[in-house]
Formats: C-alpha cells, sequence, structure tokens
C-alpha cells in the first residue's frame, strides 16, 4: 500500500484560525501516539489481538485528524482483521504509524 501524506488540514478547519487549539492539538498526538504505538506493539507481541484491535480503533482516530484517507481506511480493515486473529496488515500498519510519527516531528 502506498502511504497517503499527513497534513494539518483537518485541525486547521476544526480550529477556524485559533493557533493556541492547533498547538495543543498537535502536542497531544506528539504526546500520545508514541506511548498507544508501544502498546499495540506489546500487545501484538503478546498475540492479544483483541486488545491490538481495542489499539487500532483509538490509533484510527489519529490517522483521521491528520487526513490520511487511504491509511484510515486501511485502519479500519485491519482493526477487523485482528478481532479475527489475523495480524497480517501488522507491517502496514507499523509504517502508517512511523509516517505519523515522521510527520509530527518536523512540525
Amino acid at each position: 500500500m502506498q502511504l497517503d501524506t499527513p497534513n494539518l488540514s483537518y485541525i486547521q478547519m476544526l480550529s477556524d484560525g485559533d493557533e493556541e487549539f492547533e498547538t495543543s492539538m498537535i502536542a497531544i498526538l506528539k504526546r500520545e501516539l508514541p506511548v498507544e504505538k508501544e502498546a499495540f506493539v506489546q500487545s501484538i507481541q503478546n498475540k492479544n489481538y483483541k486488545n491490538s484491535a481495542e489499539l487500532v480503533h483509538k490509533i484510527k482516530h489519529k490517522i483521521s485528524i491528520l487526513g490520511l484517507e487511504k491509511s484510515y481506511e486501511f485502519a479500519v480493515s485491519f482493526e477487523e482483521a485482528l478481532k479475527n486473529d489475523d495480524s497480517s496488515g501488522y507491517d502496514t500498519f507499523m509504517r502508517i504509524l512511523q509516517n505519523m510519527e515522521d510527520f509530527l516531528t518536523k512540525i
């Protein structure tokens, strides 16, 4: 899957020009995403796919906030696959998370 490019369009639309709101949203993403990623990796390593699906559910909202439409669609299907003990989308999901982290690091 070719990864889409993260952007701040959705955050900017929500903020309606409120830079403090934008800064706060970005700070939350920067703080929470690494923690959720680590929990996801641990959950996968422990083969706790139900918990992994719950973590993907939480993370997919951050994917959406960063304007990643194709990645969001993938996350929806990956969440469902995990509910059926299918972790085959792991590598792609990790690429999505890395894409998000790289973007957040640069802003």
